[in-house]
């Protein structure tokens, strides 16, 4: 299994950060740090951690079965149920999730003070999440092996696709 950090610790890993200021309903501001993967058995380990103020993450869903380790600050989600209604959850430091495969679509972001979690990802067939534009429509997925080049060609992992690849 390639391991690319030998720490979980917020200080000690190399984070990269992802703004996009062309979404308006929410504050896309957050960092990320890959720890490790195995692509042969489908399995990613990453920190995210989101800025102060409620910077969130892209609108998604989890394809891969994902545990969630909140090691600082808070994570807040507001996830879209079936029938149309929102549910919110609320992590604070030291709470644990596992989310099963193909879990629902939500929004996510720290406290006012930001918030840092582990996520541990297994995704047989490779493909990590959905990500899902403003509408909650036109989904596109991200897999292993593209976070895994984005992140060693210092690109920005899921970003949503061009108009060529989305036609393909």
């Amino acid at each position: 299994m390639p391991g690319l950090s030998k720490s979980f610790d917020p200080g000690a890993v190399e984070w990269r950060r992802v703004v996009d200021p062309t979404c308006h309903a929410f504050k896309i501001d957050f960092e990320h740090s890959l720890l490790g993967y195995d692509l042969a058995a489908g399995r990613l380990d990453m920190l995210l951690r989101y800025a102060k103020g409620r910077g969130h993450c892209r609108r998604h869903r989890h394809v891969a079965s994902t545990l969630t380790l909140v090691l600082e600050g808070e994570q807040h989600l507001l996830e879209s149920q079936p029938d149309g209604t929102v549910k919110p959850i609320s992590r604070e430091k030291g709470d644990y999730a596992l989310a099963s495969p193909d879990a629902l679509p939500h929004l996510e972001c720290g406290g006012e003070d930001g918030g840092t979690i582990l996520l541990s990802m297994t995704a047989p067939d490779g493909i990590l999440f959905e990500y899902l534009d403003e509408n909650m429509a036109n989904g596109w997925t991200l897999s292993i092996q593209q976070y895994v080049d984005a992140w060693n060609n210092g690109t920005v992992y899921g970003a949503e696709p061009s108009p060529a690849q989305a036609a393909e």
